[in-house]
């Protein structure tokens, strides 16, 4: 049984900054690239702390999940990358407003750093309907 990868593009999220999609497709599954807080208007980071750039990362991320014809509902497992852990309260005040119904798995892990300076990344896995 062979499976095809469509690729997902939302332009209210922003553009790729390497050699990346923001998202692929497979059967049922939508596996997302990490969304940072970029203005996708812009394409600069956002101003602020934690707290803007957790809303910056998740509205990204939100534009990719409904591109691909879902919602955050429909996400089963994000990863969440920070800089601090520190921060891990704040930014878990912020996740909560987007994941609040059925809350998903999560991992969050503390990295040296990100790209562009950013705070945070989010990535996630969504069931789509098909």
């Amino acid at each position: 049984m062979s499976r095809t990868a469509t690729v997902v593009t939302s332009k209210n999220a922003p553009k790729a900054i390497g050699p990346y999609s923001q998202g692929i497709c497979v059967g049922e599954l939508l596996f997302t690239a990490g969304q940072i807080a970029l203005d996708p208007d812009t394409g600069q980071m956002v101003e602020g702390g934690i707290e803007d750039q957790t809303h910056r990362a998740c509205r990204n991320l939100a534009a990719v999940v409904k591109a691909a014809g879902s919602s955050l509902d429909s996400v089963i497992k994000v990863t969440v990358f920070m800089i601090d852990l520190s921060q891990f309260k704040r930014m878990n005040t912020v996740y909560g407003e987007y994941f609040s119904n059925k809350p998903p798995a999560r991992s969050t892990v503390q990295v040296d750093g990100l790209p562009m300076g950013s705070l945070i990344e989010i990535e996630c896995v969504a069931l789509i309907d098909i």
